[in-house]
């Protein structure tokens, strides 16, 4: 096993709400592979509309979210915009270079965990107003 981590759990701030009125908030989200970035591409509705190309992005890399059976482009047609636009900070966290958890040890109980990298140009000390927001 070479100890890389490939999958990511997230929480939607909003969450999908399906034909039967269910609200499905946790997901997880796999990472990104070339194909996954370059096949939407020849998608005509992304060569329709450029701005569908998140759409079928997310629909390939999110493996699970809730009980949802497939997630499609349907599903993320589907979803508030600001729990697209919280999927497409996250898939972009998660695909950035640099992007492993950092060991940390709290400096009270000296219990050691992982934490998530502030993201770039943001310190966890004054997190951005877009952060604070999840």
């Amino acid at each position: 096993m070479t100890g890389l981590r490939t999958e990511f759990d997230f929480v939607l701030p909003t969450g999908y709400l399906d034909s039967d009125g269910e609200v499905h908030r946790e997901g997880r989200m796999r990472l990104a592979t070339a194909a996954d970035e370059i096949l939407p591409l020849k998608d005509p509705r992304v060569q329709a509309n450029p701005a569908y190309l998140v759409i079928i992005l997310l629909s390939r890399v999110i493996v699970a979210l809730g009980s949802v059976d497939l997630v499609n482009p349907k599903v993320i047609e589907g979803l508030f915009a600001s729990d697209l636009t919280y999927l497409q900070d996250f898939y972009n966290r998660i695909n950035s270079a640099g992007t492993a958890a950092l060991k940390v040890t709290c400096p009270h109980c000296e219990q050691s965990f992982e934490a998530e990298p502030p993201p770039e140009g943001e310190s966890m000390a004054t997190p951005s107003i877009s952060s604070t927001r999840r």
